[in-house]
C-alpha cells in the first residue's frame, strides 16, 4: 500500500536521502515526504469538501499512514493532498471554484510558494515549479 521512496525496488531509504533539487523550475520544488504529508492542509480544503472520491481517500490514507513504517509514504494516487508536490488531483469531482486554502498551509509557507508557478489550486493547476 505504501510507496518505497528508493531508487531500487526493495531497498527503502528515507525521502530526504534522495538527490532532489529544490530550485524553482525543477519538478521537485516540494518533496513528497512524510513531514510534508503530515502538515498538508489539502485534506481540509473546501475544494475537496464535497468530493466523494477525496473524502474516501482521506479516510483510507489516515489508516495507511498509521500502518506504514517510518520513512515510507503512501502512493500519491491514494493520498488526497500535497498537490504542490505531486501535481493535479486524481479525483475528478473537486470544485476548483471554491476558496483555496493553500496560503494558510505550513508547507506552502516553508517553500515560499507565493512565487511558484502555479501558486495555488495545485489540485487543479498542477505541482509548484
Amino acid at each position: 500500500m505504501g510507496r518505497n521512496t528508493s531508487t531500487e525496488e526493495g531497498s527503502p531509504i528515507a525521502p530526504r536521502d534522495r538527490n532532489v533539487t529544490f530550485e524553482r523550475g525543477t519538478d521537485f520544488l516540494v518533496p513528497y515526504e512524510r513531514a510534508n504529508i503530515n502538515r498538508c492542509k489539502c485534506p481540509q480544503c473546501p475544494v475537496q469538501a464535497d468530493s466523494q472520491c477525496a473524502q474516501d481517500k482521506i479516510r483510507s490514507s489516515k489508516e495507511a499512514l498509521e500502518n506504514l513504517s517510518e520513512g515510507q509514504v503512501p502512493n500519491p494516487d491514494d493520498f488526497p493532498g500535497v498537490y504542490c508536490s505531486i501535481g493535479e488531483a486524481r479525483c475528478q469531482d473537486l470544485d476548483p471554484d471554491k476558496q483555496c486554502i493553500c496560503g494558510s498551509c505550513e508547507v506552502w509557507k516553508e517553500f515560499d510558494l507565493k512565487d511558484a508557478n502555479p501558486n495555488n489550486h495545485f489540485c487543479h493547476n498542477g505541482r509548484a515549479t
